[in-house]
């Protein structure tokens, strides 16, 4: 395994966690689950399977610097830095584009920096075994065994048994649905056949970029106009230039939805995408009335509470109260029932059209 590397996707901006995650910092720079920040244990978990050298991260301008800060393990030209967010399709085919001229024979499992992974050597175990897959020709993705319908992934339909790798069962896979509705999703569900898209692919970097010359040739164009300056003076002023000409796609609609011959790999390792604070109450260790508690102040008083998630660094009292969402931080204070955390979303979007920057 030699030449497999980790590329980790840290970009996003987590608009759903405000108001803790904020642009200047966001929801994979805090330390939502663990002690240190989900992007530092997303770096944790790979070893030992990868090194340091082989870990790269694709990340904007804004965040290099705490990044690197974070994991200062990981060599500096490992970190690829986009001018700006262009979303995933974009972020993942520059970040190929550099490790591919490094090593051509190169196989990248692309990961996010902001997934809550409980059993961390079976996720390992799991990786190794794509790898191997990989090797065959086969687009290798993660598939999550579903446990609920939910309407908030993707699914992926499994078809027939392809070969055992590494102790794991991998299957062809028949295709992606986005996002289904609660009917269609319970339906999934019931069918055995189907496994909620975790956004992790393993891939040989050859083939990847293969894939976005045959579904975007237009991005494809422009990285091949940026690669031969890879790790030479000319790189950030070509980048510039480059940048602009690429479109906007997420790596599900750019190459995935119609990506041939693809494996998926059903794995249960307690993995939670960490998407919104409903989410993230799924991950917390509870006390014996369902509350989850986050913040650096220790003293509370909980009376006649429920199912609450409380994440805040005062005194914070709760009497009678049960299935809310409470955050605080400095200049805000976010109160909402759990069933509503997606709507986080919208109030995010009424600062940006009011133009209340200073609170984004």
């Amino acid at each position: 395994m030699q030449h497999y590397y980790a590329m980790i996707m840290a970009g996003g901006g987590g608009t759903r966690l405000w108001p803790m995650s904020r642009q200047d910092m966001p929801k994979q720079l805090l330390p939502l689950v663990d002690d240190v920040s989900m992007f530092k244990t997303s770096v944790d978990r790979l070893a030992p399977l990868f090194t340091p050298d082989r870990v790269y991260v694709v990340t904007g301008r804004k965040y290099v610097h705490e990044m690197r800060a974070q994991a200062p393990e990981i060599p500096p030209q490992n970190f690829i830095v986009e001018p700006y967010g262009k979303d995933s399709g974009p972020a993942a085919a520059f970040g190929l584009t550099v490790i591919h001229r490094r090593d051509p024979e190169a196989t990248v499992a692309v990961l996010t920096a902001d997934h809550h992974i409980q059993d961390k050597e079976k996720f390992r175990d799991v990786l190794a075994a794509a790898y191997d897959v990989a090797q065959q020709g086969y687009i290798v993705t993660l598939g999550i065994s579903p446990s609920y319908p939910a309407t908030g992934f993707g699914y992926i339909r499994q078809g027939e048994e392809l070969c055992q790798s590494n102790g794991f069962t991998v299957y062809a896979s028949r295709g992606f649905t986005e996002k289904p509705n609660l009917v269609t999703a319970t339906a999934f569900l019931a069918s055995g056949d189907y496994s909620w898209n975790s956004g992790m692919f393993i891939w040989t970097a050859q083939q990847a970029l293969a894939e976005f010359a045959r579904q975007q040739p237009e991005m494809y164009a422009a990285l091949m106009e940026l690669q031969p300056a890879v790790d030479t003076p000319e790189f950030d002023d070509r980048l510039e230039t480059v940048w602009e000409k690429i479109p906007r796609i997420s790596l599900d609609y750019a190459v995935m939805e119609g990506a041939g011959k693809m494996a998926v790999i059903p794995v249960d390792i307690g993995w939670n995408d960490v998407g919104s604070w409903a989410s993230l109450y799924e991950v917390l260790k509870l006390d014996r009335f369902g509350n989850g508690f986050k913040g650096r102040q220790s003293e509370r008083v909980v009376l006649d509470t429920r199912n609450t998630l409380v994440y805040s660094d005062k005194l914070t009292v709760t009497i009678g109260v049960e299935d809310l969402i409470i955050i605080e931080t400095p200049d805000a204070l976010l109160i909402c029932r759990k069933d509503r955390a997606q709507d986080v979303k919208d109030v995010v979007n009424h600062l940006l059209t009011t133009k209340n920057y200073k609170y984004l």
